[in-house]
Formats: structure tokens, sequence, C-alpha cells
């Protein structure tokens, strides 16, 4: 008789943006079982100086990593394919010009917009009040299906833009696709309609007026199960009993971390390291 070892809790990181060492020192530093999961929020490449090796440190983990697409992962497959251009402080050049450049991209546009699994949702960046956790999956669903068709160009091309920026079951086509990827790889702030607000990426206090977190909505739908999230640097870490903000700002100086995702909150595991080296150009 086979016996299955109990599965273990996953090990969810922020926003790496290319700080390969950091990243390598936070996992010695957390020292994960060969088997833990590896869970990333998103944003893997970018800002940071080793964008390229980054990305494949993170392929090279196979099944047991699992990253959730984030704008700047999106940003790279618009470069790539002639729909944005590059901007100053951008580090994806490397990628761009890797001799295997075209299997990168592949992998990277076959990333999941949102993961969920033993109770444990993971987004870029959030989650519509108005969504509960079938509704969050089948348009995340919907989104990677549109992402990996041959007319991927055009869907990403349409992607971009504030436009419709609130959710309604009757969005149809490019619309319900772009509000879909604008909410779980973009947004911060929205208000109690979940009407989302792009003009702010600060803090807490940097709210529009009539605008807050997107978590802190009431009756989110999604509030009665844990969502892990990177994305927001300038909210830090942020960590709650069914809410776990990861992204401390490695990229800009600050931390890098990880958090054992324990289903019980008061057994959950914070490991961080600094980030001192890995400090990207404004821009």
């Amino acid at each position: 008789m086979t016996t299955h070892e109990p599965l273990l809790p996953p090990l969810a990181f922020g926003d790496l943006q290319g700080c390969l060492t950091p990243f390598r020192e936070l996992l010695a530093k957390a020292a994960p079982s060969p088997s833990t999961p590896l869970w990333f929020a998103g944003d893997l490449i970018n800002r940071g100086p080793e964008s390229l090796e980054t990305l494949r440190e993170v392929i090279a983990l196979g099944e047991r990593g699992v990253a959730v697409l984030g704008n700047h992962d999106l940003h790279l497959l618009s470069v790539s394919a002639g729909i944005r251009k590059s901007k100053k402080g951008d580090t994806i050049d490397d990628i761009l010009n890797a001799p295997d450049a075209e299997d990168l991209l592949h992998w990277v546009r076959h990333r999941p917009i949102a993961h969920y699994d033993n109770g444990m949702l993971m987004v870029h960046a959030g989650v519509l009040p108005q969504w509960d956790l079938d509704l969050t999956m089948e348009l995340a669903y919907d989104l990677e299906k549109a992402l990996r068709r041959e007319n991927w160009k055009e869907t990403l091309a349409g992607l971009y833009g504030n436009e419709p920026n609130r959710w309604s079951k009757d969005l149809k086509g490019i619309d319900r696709l772009r509000v879909t990827c604008s909410a779980l790889t973009r947004m911060r702030f929205c208000n109690r309609d979940g009407v989302m607000d792009f003009s702010s990426s600060g803090g807490l206090d940097s709210a529009p007026p009539g605008f807050m977190p997107w978590f802190d909505v009431p009756e989110r739908k999604t509030a009665d199960i844990t969502v892990v999230f990177g994305h927001w640097a300038a909210l830090g870490l942020t960590l709650r009993e069914n809410l776990i903000g990861l992204d401390s700002g490695c990229v800009w100086g600050e931390k890098l971390s990880a958090v054992r995702l324990e289903s019980d909150p008061a057994e959950r595991v914070l490991t961080q390291v600094p980030c001192t080296s890995c400090r990207a150009s404004s821009g």
C-alpha cells in the first residue's frame, strides 16, 4: 500500500522583479523542503538587474513553481510583440535578446492569471469586491485562454486602457477581458461599487476621495478566503487573517518577503531579506 505524504503549505514570494540575489538568499533563509510548492505573486522580472537570470531560475523549478502574471510580465510580452515600447528603467532587453527568447516568452505567456489551492487565492494585484472565488477563477481562465491562442497579440493590445473601469456581467469580448486584466494585475484602489482608480500608486493615505484599498471594501465577496497578492510596494508587507500582501519593495532597495501559507494564520511564518543590492533606477 502506498502512503501519500501530506501536502506541504506553499511558500509564497513577493514581486522578484529581477532581483536574483535576494531571491536566492531568501530561499536559503526560509529553507523549505524540496517538495514545498513555491508561489510567486507576479512581476518576476523588470526594474531589477537580473531579469533574465531570475526568469530562468523560476522556470527551472518546473511544476514546483507557480507564478501568476503581473503587469510587468505582461509588459514584457507587449514589448516583444511590438505593442508597447520599452520604458526608462526597464531591464528586459536581456530576455528579448536571449537566444531562446521565444521559449522564455512562451513560458511567460502560459502562466495563470489567478491560482487557487487549499483555501488560498493568489493574484498579482487584487480582486474586485463583486467577484466571488468562482467568478474570479472563471474570468481569469477566460483571459488565460485568450492569451494562449494564436491571435494573442491582438488580445494583448486590447487589454490596455482604463475603461471600462468597473465590472458588469453584461460586458463581453475585449471589454470583459480588459476589466479582468485591470483588476487582477493593476488595481489598488476602488470604491464601494467596484469602480477602479488607476491614478494613485501610493500608500493607504493616497486613496482618492471615496476610494479605498480593494481589500477594505465592505462585503467583499472573497473576504472568506485568504487572498495572496503583490504589486503594491507603497503598501508594504500586509499580513491579516485572510489577506497577505507580499510586495515589500525589494526592487526599491527595501526587503524581499516570503510567507509560509499555513491554513491557520497564527502558524504562518514570515521570512525577509534586505535588498540593498537591488535598487532600480527611477523611471
